[in-house]
């Protein structure tokens, strides 16, 4: 098992910019993949960017591209979500995930069952 936990959201204005972490702990011995998804309301979970064990590979929402950047310590077991240039649709609850099997750099990554783990949520408002 893998606990993961978000921390960085909260209430910006469009053009504004936030960085998300997410903090993993458990089955961290062996090597996983990590992602963030996001959930606005009435809406179905959709993929937002992932990025391999080493960092290697990394896999991006169309729209978030060139906005949005993610990265990760393995050491520290830590994913980080920069946020940029952000607008009112990116408004949404932000997930952390993790998975030891997911392939990152093939359009898998975008399918939010086939990830095993999920943190908590962290709510993220973009006002206008």
């Amino acid at each position: 098992q893998v606990q993961l936990v978000e921390s960085g959201g909260g209430l910006v204005q469009v053009g504004g910019s936030l960085r998300l972490s997410c903090a993993a702990s458990g089955r961290t011995d062996s090597s996983y993949a990590m992602g963030w998804f996001r959930q606005a309301p009435g809406k179905e979970r959709e993929f937002v960017a992932a990025i391999s064990w080493t960092g290697g590979s990394i896999y991006y929402k169309d729209q978030v591209k060139g906005r949005f950047t993610i990265s990760r310590d393995s050491a520290k077991n830590t994913v980080d979500l920069q946020m940029n240039s952000l607008k009112p649709e990116d408004t949404a609850v932000y997930y952390c995930a993790a998975d030891h099997n997911i392939v990152v750099h093939t359009t898998v990554v975008t399918t939010a069952s086939l990830w095993d783990y999920w943190g908590q949520g962290t709510q993220v408002t973009v006002s206008s």
